[in-house]
């Protein structure tokens, strides 16, 4: 198979689909990888060690589609690169459909198979390919949330950990699943207090064993997040449904209850956010604020730390990439139910059905779908 890794193009984002070491390994398997020049520029890997693992090096990304049949990307295709696709094209690649009804209509019209990496699932019942950026989000956020709060980023002018004397910065986190436990152990490193709200029992059960006294868990409603926000210097929004729109647990009413200058950083923004209020940023101007509340609402976290964060992804897709090059999207697809998972839109019609009950749109049962496609395909 003819594998295309372009070069990311969204604001600020210099991860890269595929490391040489990946490029690597598909390779050895007789496959073909063509990488955009300077695709790997943003981790530290130039074209010549891509070309040495055995890549061809593409001058534009035109000519990284027109030789592809399977494109690696890592963030959502940008309009210029929708255009781009055609039906025999397979794209694998985080997509955040639920939100995105532009980017949605541009994938049916294009009438490509699109597998994203945030619905992919596993034997265990968890999400494999958005875990690791899961991670690496929820320790960034405790970052982004310190450099929120200094006086000259509009915060309190608060530090988290306090010092002796002072008392520390109180963190909420909603939602303890991998963000907010990654976020939960980050806080309590630098002293702070923390509290985690989250519907599940068994959730807030596990995070209270992993960090005892350190962490107050919290079950979920109205009036706890409305309880926990008055006091809050830091809130960080955590919650996930897969394929869907994050419920909006923060209304803008609810931002009368905190004191001005707390921040909140809503990692759920790729799925649209859990704050009414919450509207996609970027690393270059990643803060507003509303009602005296600074928001960080950076829609791809990890791309300000790309080589950990492409690694860390690569560990995890490669396996995948190597089934769909071996067998064909297809075949790949009806050989692994986990991988079907991640098919959110393919030959025109929408298969996921948290992104078709988000944005309104019938949604086809993929199982149907592949039933009457050609295996070879």
């Amino acid at each position: 198979m003819k594998i295309g890794v372009p070069k990311e193009i969204k604001n600020h984002e210099y991860r890269v689909g595929m490391t040489p070491a990946a490029v690597r390994e598909v390779v050895a398997r007789g496959h073909e990888v063509w990488v955009e020049a300077h695709a790997g520029d943003g981790i530290g890997m130039d074209d010549a060690v891509y070309a040495a693992a055995g890549a061809h090096i593409a001058a534009t990304a035109s000519e990284v589609f027109e030789r592809a049949e399977l494109i690696v990307k890592v963030k959502e295709p940008q309009a210029i690169e929708r255009a781009r696709l055609r039906p025999h094209h397979t794209l694998f690649t985080y997509l955040h459909l639920a939100p995105d009804p532009e980017q949605t209509r541009d994938l049916l019209k294009s009438g490509a198979t699109c597998i994203a990496y945030e619905t992919v699932t596993s034997a265990l019942g968890g999400l494999p390919l958005l875990a690791p950026m899961s991670e690496v989000a929820g320790r960034m956020a405790i970052q982004a949330g310190a450099t929120a709060l200094e006086k000259s980023h509009g915060g309190l002018g608060l530090l988290l950990s306090g010092v002796p004397g002072v008392e520390p910065g109180k963190v909420v986190i909603l939602g303890g699943g991998v963000v907010g436990s990654n976020a939960a152990t980050i806080a309590t490193g630098m002293g702070a207090q923390v509290v985690v709200i989250d519907r599940s029992v068994d959730t807030l059960r596990r995070l209270s064993a992993q960090f005892g006294g350190r962490v107050q868990t919290v079950y979920s409603t109205q009036h706890a997040i409305e309880q926990h926000l008055r006091d809050a210097d830091l809130v960080i929004g955590g919650v996930l449904i897969p394929g869907a729109a994050a419920p909006k647990l923060i209304t803008r009413d609810m931002l009368g209850l905190m004191r001005r200058g707390s921040v909140i950083v809503d990692v759920a923004i790729d799925q649209g956010g859990c704050c009414e209020t919450s509207r996609p940023t970027t690393h270059a101007d990643p803060v507003y604020v509303v009602d005296g509340v600074v928001h960080y609402c950076v829609a791809n976290m990890p791309g300000g730390v790309p080589r950990t964060s492409t690694f860390a992804l690569n560990n995890v897709t490669l396996p995948f990439i190597l089934q769909l090059a071996d067998l064909g999207t297809n075949a790949a697809l009806r050989a692994d139910p986990h991988l079907l998972g991640g098919l959110n839109v393919a030959h025109g019609k929408v298969t996921n059905a948290g992104v078709a009950e988000a944005l309104g749109l019938p949604c086809v049962d993929p199982h149907v779908l592949f039933a009457q496609m050609p295996v070879a395909a």
